[in-house]
């Protein structure tokens, strides 16, 4: 752990050389040289969501959603980790020129961990899904990747954990939208994940939202920055605003006159860093005896012990050694391979899968040929990639593939005059197929960020769960013809495929797969692993399942609060083998569980098995989960092969929250369910009280 003591005293040196105006301008993301002190400038703003991010070159890994299909917070610090090294390699060449821009620096705004709580949110898929278990572990182990490294003196990246807090749509009103969560869910489901975070793994930096909470704008609110962040939950960091989230406070939210009073206001409240143009008004609101001397020094020493803890003052600094060769080496491109085949599910499989590598493969769909189906949003740009189409070609042996879009991605009538032939391609490479591959669904140009995705009627978000009305058409003409189908559909979200589920012979989940995403696709297809992704979120039959999408209370959402039947459910993900649970028992060993089961492989194909375990509370509290998951593990089982298993479940695993945001284990009798999904038929269940 880098010696926090000594880059704090470094840090107030420095800052006691500045006047309080070069300590303003440092409080900008776009922080100016002060060349009498050699402080080069430097630009706040990175991204590596899942890979370096908007920086040229890099390997670009499934988008973060896919990456937590995996269940695996193992890999994830592997591919954090990988992530790193190319970040500081850029970082050492961009340097060179004098100064670092925008995308060139140590500082990464990443990950995202606001809970997925409604899949019509766009920007859900850059999170680790509905669970926040899930996400809370996933995200520390991204965390831990980024940020340590092998020198005991500097951190290697600067993590931030954004947005905080209770952010997930809609986006149409994000800059001026008030939240008033009830407290239960606000710490059981909200802030659950920045608690684990800050508590396990110490994140560097704490993003603001641009919503408000109980009327305080998240980036200027004395209560969520000041009496929860750094009061309860002890966050140490510097805290950056989203990119005109201060701006909104006199322009959408209404709660000042002025720049200066916005400005003033997000800096008392412990905003310490501007993405932005508002804290070019710090000097009036300082003028004005708004902001203090003291608040302005408090926030620039935070900023600069961060970039001295980062290194950026000392030549030797190890990391400075790290070769831009590292940038899509053959290492990172592996790990990438083996991150995208983690990250896709099976949902239904009548037997087809995996296919022969013989006979005629026809290949049909707009995402079946598409970069923008691999890259999800906030990526890189991979120098070699391979769509589903050429990871098909490329891993079918002897096979003869056939292909044509079909359609376009969201357009009902064509938009060129060869469209107009694209349906009737592929109906006569159907026809002439012995099995049809349809690679369908969305990319980040149907969902994604305000001002980012093209549908700008809804903001990146998505009106409905449905199958786009172009693609269900397609669909509906191919699956008429009665050839075996398997679906293959792209998203970063839940999609209603209950169609797709009843008629087609399988059915694959392929979230956003990243530059390897057709090598791994094809290595599922044809057999080359069992997948083992599970799903990280709840697939709904309908939006009509849900309450309406600005209600932020959790009754009716995600699997721990749904009552509804769903197509698949949380946790769901189909292997190539047959796996038995037998023995399971569980007793209580304090306040926490010890789960005992033996696994046993009883298929035909060696295999990973993601193990989730859910406590399922017999007599529930009202206000409680229904279910919740409180462990996750991997195992690699062999034909015939079985393991006997201990899991152990803490006390903090078990515990819930109060409304006042303290942890409490509820008493009682639980059913413990291992092994399937978050539904009780599914799974292995053993029974345990705590008393």
């Amino acid at each position: 752990m880098p010696n926090t003591n000594e880059f704090k005293k470094l840090a107030k040196d420095l800052v006691s050389k500045m006047t309080i105006f070069e300590r303003m301008e440092q409080l900008k993301y776009e922080s100016p040289a002060i060349e009498r002190l050699g402080v080069p400038a430097y630009n706040w703003w990175n991204e590596c969501l899942h890979g370096v991010g908007r920086a040229g070159a890099a390997t670009v890994f499934p988008q973060a959603i896919g990456m937590a299909a995996s269940f695996n917070p193992q890999l994830m610090k592997r591919v954090a980790t990988a992530i790193s090294d190319e970040a500081r390699a850029k970082y050492n060449q961009f340097r060179k020129f004098g100064s670092t821009e925008i995308y060139q620096g140590l500082t990464y705004w990443s990950p995202n961990i606001n809970i997925f709580r409604d899949p019509r949110w766009g920007r859900g898929h850059e999170t680790y899904g509905e669970d926040p278990y899930l996400t809370g572990r996933i995200g520390a182990a991204f965390i831990a990747g980024l940020q340590e490294g092998d020198d005991p003196k500097y951190r290697k990246l600067d993590a931030t954990v954004k947005h905080y807090a209770v952010h997930s749509g809609p986006e149409s009103i994000r800059h001026g939208f008030n939240v008033e969560p009830d407290k239960r869910d606000l710490w059981e489901t909200y802030l659950s994940a920045f608690a684990y975070c800050i508590e396990n793994v110490d994140p560097s930096a704490v993003m603001g939202a641009y919503n408000a909470i109980d009327g305080e704008p998240c980036c200027a609110s004395p209560t969520m920055i000041g009496e929860v962040l750094r009061g309860k939950l002890n966050f140490k960091g510097y805290f950056v605003s989203d990119c005109g989230a201060v701006a909104d406070i006199d322009k959408h939210h209404k709660k000042t006159e002025n720049r200066a009073e916005s400005a003033a206001l997000a800096l008392n409240s412990g905003c310490d860093l501007n993405c932005g143009s508002a804290y070019a008004a710090l000097k009036a609101a300082y003028e004005e005896g708004l902001v203090s001397d003291e608040v302005i020094t408090t926030a620039c020493e935070r900023l600069f012990e961060a970039r001295f803890r980062l290194g950026m003052f000392d030549e030797e600094c190890v990391y400075n050694k790290i070769p831009y060769s590292v940038v899509e080496c053959k290492e990172h491109t592996d790990l990438n391979r083996e991150m995208a085949r983690e990250s896709i599910v099976l949902c239904k499989n009548d037997g087809i899968l995996p296919l022969k590598k013989s006979g005629k493969i026809a290949v049909i769909g707009p995402n079946a040929d598409s970069l923008r189906a691999l890259l999800g949003n906030y990526s890189g740009r991979p120098t070699k990639y391979t769509t589903p189409l050429r990871g098909i070609i490329d891993g079918c042996g002897n096979a003869e593939v056939m292909y044509s879009p079909g359609c376009h991605l969201y357009k009902l009538e064509p938009q060129v005059w060869d469209d107009l032939v694209l349906e009737k391609e592929a109906i006569v490479s159907a026809k002439e197929a012995d099995v049809v591959i349809m690679v369908m669904g969305l990319t980040a140009e149907l969902e994604g960020e305000q001002g980012d995705a093209y549908n700008s009627d809804y903001s990146g978000d998505r009106p409905d769960l449905d199958v786009l009305e172009c693609q269900n058409k397609l669909f509906n003409t191919i699956a008429e013809l009665g050839k075996p189908m398997i679906y293959v559909n792209v998203s970063g979200s839940a999609v209603n495929l209950c169609r797709q589920n009843e008629i087609c012979n399988a059915v694959i989940q392929c979230f956003y797969p990243g530059a390897e995403g057709g090598n791994a696709l094809a290595d599922i297809l044809f057999g080359e692993v069992s997948p083992s992704g599970r799903l990280p979120v709840t697939f709904y039959r309908s939006a009509e399942d849900l309450p309406a999408f600005d209600n932020y209370s959790m009754v009716g959402r995600t699997y721990k609060y749904f009552t509804g039947k769903p197509l698949y459910p949380f946790a769901y993900g189909l292997s190539y083998t047959t796996f038995d649970y037998t023995n399971a028992s569980a007793t209580r060993n304090g306040d926490g569980i010890d789960v005992t089961c033996t696994v046993s492989n009883t298929g035909d194909m060696r295999s990973d098995l993601v193990i989730p375990i859910f406590a399922k509370p017999v007599d529930r509290a009202d206000g409680d989960p229904i279910v919740k998951l409180v462990n996750v593990n991997r195992i690699t089982l062999d034909v015939g092969s079985k393991l006997t298993c201990t899991f152990g479940i803490t006390a903090d695993d078990m515990a819930l929250y109060d409304e006042n945001g303290d942890k409490c284990v509820r008493r009682g009798a639980y059913k413990i369910l291992i092994g399937a999904c978050s539904e009780e038929e599914a799974c292995a269940v053993c029974d345990v009280e705590l008393k």
